[in-house]
């Protein structure tokens, strides 16, 4: 089962993202994971998207795409996908389209964690405490809040069309959305 999820930083995206992945033997896809690996790489792509992070802009598609294509293509990850903040804009979600379609794969479900920002910058000042993370500095929080409204909402039009689009109220307790999702999983 390929399962996307999206919605703004601090949702609760990568916490779902793990859940599904123990729940149905999955894959976690995380842009941020995996772009964080190429930081840590100090590669002349990771020194770009270290620079992109830091000023709390979105790394380029072309960039996450290319990241992206060789995972979507490991024949032990076929149907097994669990898509954690990506894509990010409709170039990129035309592109996930293209790949999986070239690899003979589907999207079975989408989920939108809608959250406020006010609520998001609780949740991620709580995650910058307990895990120390150097992209969840306050202004950078919110210039990356900012950019995903600005980027994403196209995407949030783009998937609601679809009938395995499902909205659900990311404010709510953890463990309430992961029972929300538990709902559409029907395994």
């Amino acid at each position: 089962m390929n399962i996307i999820l999206f919605g703004p930083p601090g949702a609760g995206k990568g916490t779902q993202a793990k859940y599904l992945v123990n729940k149905l033997n999955g894959f976690q896809i995380s842009t941020g994971d995996l772009l964080r690996q190429e930081v840590q790489k100090n590669s002349e792509i990771g020194k770009v998207i270290a620079s992109d992070m830091e000023n709390g802009k979105f790394v380029s598609d072309e960039i996450v795409n290319k990241i992206i294509k060789d995972v979507i293509f490991d024949p032990s990850l076929k149907g097994r996908l669990i898509f954690d903040g990506y894509p990010r804009s409709i170039s990129q979600a035309k592109n996930l389209d293209l790949l999986l379609d070239n690899s003979n794969q589907q999207i079975d479900l989408i989920f939108f964690l809608n959250v406020d920002k006010e609520t998001i910058i609780k949740r991620i000042e709580k995650r910058k405490i307990i895990e120390k993370r150097s992209d969840d500095e306050l202004n950078t929080i919110l210039k990356r809040y900012d950019t995903y409204m600005e980027t994403t909402k196209p995407v949030l039009n783009f998937y609601s069309k679809n009938p395995k689009f499902n909205e659900i109220d990311g404010t709510l307790k953890i463990d309430e959305i992961t029972a929300k999702i538990e709902d559409f999983l029907n395994v």
